[in-house]
């Protein structure tokens, strides 16, 4: 296959190429088979739309040919560009992944939606203290600070080499210095108060994740996916804590799978915080951002 595919790119130009590769990638039942033939071509190349489109009659170099051969093998095989690439955008800006991190995904952002959304009505003295309980690669703490002058963050999560990766995107955001990533259970080494406390913790229920799509269960870390035998192992673990951390009239909002909001309201309110608002949707009308908040003294 290796061989195969090399000598196909071998020698030829940037759009030939590209269009190998869309080709391959189709009969391979690849969802945006052109999409990512341009994506990974780019990569391969080091170049942009612009570049590409610059350079469609430019011929391949020997080393342009392999990497490109092995970007397509790894995506025929089921895993997703944004591994291969090692970097996925996020509320427009970019995140470094591991291993041990999730893709971040367009639905994840209603939840920095809303949580802006939250800050935006409140009147707060100073800046508002965040939590981000199970971070990854920190994309949902990031992208509030980003969004937040002078806020400050702590990410919590199991997984030293996930923090490791969010560490180095605050870095090279430029965040740094408003933020901190603690290895723990949820809250549990957190002390509070906080304003605001925003996860997407793992909720596929665990016979589940065997029916998810290769891209997920083969490349998404198990982690931070198997929600136990219901889903809500993790909200059952999280809203307590979050409860007892948020600040008088701070906001907890997760993220929810499909048809689990309910579910998780009531969880809410069983833990003395007031659910005053639906939950939030994403583009595909999945209540996907969940939130209650601690009452007022």
């Amino acid at each position: 296959m290796t061989r195969r595919v090399n000598d196909q790119f071998a020698g030829q130009s940037i759009e030939s190429a590209r269009r190998a590769l869309a080709a391959q990638l189709r009969s391979a039942q690849v969802d945006e088979a052109e999409l990512d033939a341009r994506i990974l071509l780019g990569a391969a190349l080091g170049l942009d739309l612009t570049g590409l489109i610059a350079q469609t009659a430019r011929l391949l170099t020997e080393a342009e040919a392999s990497r490109l051969a092995q970007h397509a093998q790894r995506r025929i095989a089921g895993e997703p560009v944004a591994r291969i690439l090692g970097t996925r955008e996020f509320w427009g800006l970019p995140f470094r992944l591991s291993e041990a991190t999730l893709v971040p995904r367009p639905d994840t952002e209603t939840v920095v939606e809303l949580a802006l959304e939250i800050l935006r009505q409140r009147e707060l003295s100073q800046p508002p203290r965040i939590a981000d309980i199970g971070t990854g690669s920190g994309a949902i703490l990031l992208a509030l600070l980003h969004d937040i002058p002078g806020a400050f963050g702590v990410g919590t999560d199991l997984s030293l080499n996930a923090l490791e990766t969010a560490r180095d995107n605050a870095a090279a955001l430029g965040l740094a210095d408003r933020s901190a990533f603690v290895a723990c259970s949820y809250l549990a080494a957190l002390g509070g108060p906080f304003d605001l406390v925003v996860s997407n913790p793992p909720y596929i229920p665990s016979a589940e994740i065997r029916t998810l799509s290769v891209e997920v269960r083969e490349h998404d870390p198990h982690l931070a996916l198997d929600g136990g035998n219901d889903g809500y192992d993790a909200y059952r673990a999280l809203i307590p804590q979050a409860a007892e951390r948020l600040a008088p009239g701070g906001a907890l909002i997760v993220e929810a799978g499909q048809g689990q909001a309910r579910n998780i309201e009531t969880l809410m309110t069983a833990a003395a915080l007031v659910v005053d608002r639906p939950p939030k949707a994403d583009l595909a009308g999945i209540p996907r951002a969940v939130s209650a908040r601690k009452r007022p003294p």
